[in-house]
């Protein structure tokens, strides 16, 4: 069966067939040709996988992420840190790469916090006489920290197909997307010295206070959401619900610069991108179905243990190959489809799941910004009318500091597990 599965696959990512509909097809063939259970199986097990409360969540982050992408929270949140940290030299890229950490921790989604962030951001850098390569670079890179910095979708489709605490994993991602935000700043300021970049004037104590007055109701959210859910007030599902309303609120009572004429428009656009990634998840899990039912996540434990005998060294390949499977499909996917494969390794190793799963979100991040189908590099491309070359330039020095943390967080498991082992465990 393991045979008719890999050239299934490989067959019909080959020519092309979207990826739902190719983990779907290779479960179909596999119980075709090497089971007697009848097909009906199959849309049984698409339902079976939606039947899960926690889903609610994807949709409802969703949501608020982009009415917040089309409201005035971002520029709020922006205004605020701009007023603290501008008139340090490379003050603005700093702001900036804060003003991707503050959002991420709002959407919950890589591409909208480019979109929010880089919309204001980007122009600004220029204009400030940053250079174009670094602008677009910084903001396109710090823009996919939306998916380590919870709330984070891929983190709640990892948590089904392995089982995995929600509240665990988000705190596990607080102390890696720091790190990485972190390192981009340092990296700025590097530049910022050795170049003598201008910096803006120091605001008074007024202006700044003001500016985190009008920017109160944006820094609440992630209080209110992530907070909610480590106090166990609500459940991740019941946050993103909350997400959702609050950000109406806002936008609408407080800020007023979203037009109740907008909504159905934003919810559309939501539930387009929802039932794809829903429909993506049901086929995936379908396909787990069948590898776990044929305990094929046990024969590739054992070819794994027979060749590998360090948990660290299956750790470097598993990122390589997550790597390299960045190239041929979108990560996301890859991460549905083969994690469910190495559970069993990862029980003969005693890797945990949460720092896997953190290791697995950072693989992602880096596959958003690496072509061909790095979303986040698509998302620039259509803000600052450049070729995929381009922007493509401008993200290869951050490919590198992610790379650096990656290795770093991989290696150094305390980063991600310290705080759900410390308050959770």
């Amino acid at each position: 069966m393991i045979a008719t599965l890999v050239i299934c696959f490989f067959v019909l990512l080959i020519i092309g067939m979207p990826i739902a509909i190719l983990m779907v097809g290779t479960t179909a063939v596999a119980l075709f040709l090497h089971t007697t259970t009848s097909l009906l199986v199959l849309p049984q097990q698409l339902f079976n996988a939606l039947d899960n409360f926690i889903l609610l969540a994807i949709p409802f982050f969703i949501i608020a992420g982009s009415i917040m992408t089309e409201g005035a929270m971002a520029r709020r949140l922006i205004d605020v840190i701009n007023a603290f940290v501008g008139h340090y030299p490379g003050g603005l890229a700093i702001a900036a790469t804060l003003g991707c950490l503050f959002f991420a921790a709002l959407s919950g989604s890589s591409p909208a916090t480019v979109v929010a962030v880089g919309s204001i951001m980007i122009p600004a850098l220029i204009r400030g006489g940053y250079d174009e390569r670094f602008s677009i670079g910084l903001v396109t890179s710090a823009g996919s920290l939306g998916i380590v910095i919870p709330p984070s979708i891929p983190m709640i489709l990892y948590c089904l197909v392995m089982n995995v605490s929600v509240a665990e994993l988000f705190m596990a991602g607080i102390a890696p997307g720091l790190l990485i935000g972190g390192v981009f700043i340092l990296y700025t300021m590097v530049l910022a010295y050795r170049g003598k970049w201008t910096a803006s004037e120091s605001l008074p104590w007024g202006e700044r206070l003001r500016a985190l007055y009008k920017g109160f109701w944006a820094l609440m959210l992630p209080l209110i959401v992530l907070g909610g859910i480590y106090l166990g007030v609500f459940t991740p599902g019941e946050a993103a619900a909350v997400s959702v309303v609050y950000a109406l609120f806002v936008e609408i009572v407080m800020y007023k610069e979203l037009r109740i004429r907008d909504i159905p428009r934003v919810c559309k656009d939501g539930a387009i991108l929802s039932s794809c990634l829903l429909f993506i998840l049901a086929c995936a899990m379908s396909l787990i179905w069948l590898l776990t039912a044929e305990r094929i996540p046990h024969a590739v434990a054992d070819v794994i243990t027979a060749h590998v005998h360090s948990p660290w060294l299956f750790l470097i390949l598993v990122n390589v190959m997550f790597l390299i499977m960045g190239t041929v499909m979108e990560n996301v996917s890859a991460m549905l489809i083969l994690s469910p494969l190495f559970m069993e390794t990862l029980n003969r190793f005693g890797i945990d799941y949460v720092h896997y799963g953190i290791i697995m979100v950072m693989v992602i991040e880096f596959g958003f910004l690496t072509p061909p189908f790095g979303l986040n590099l698509f998302v620039a491309m259509g803000l600052t009318n450049k070729s995929l070359t381009e922007v493509s330039r401008g993200v290869f020095p951050f490919l590198a500091l992610l790379l650096l943390c990656l290795m770093l967080v991989t290696f150094i498991p305390a980063i991600s597990l310290f705080l759900p082992q410390t308050f959770l465990r």
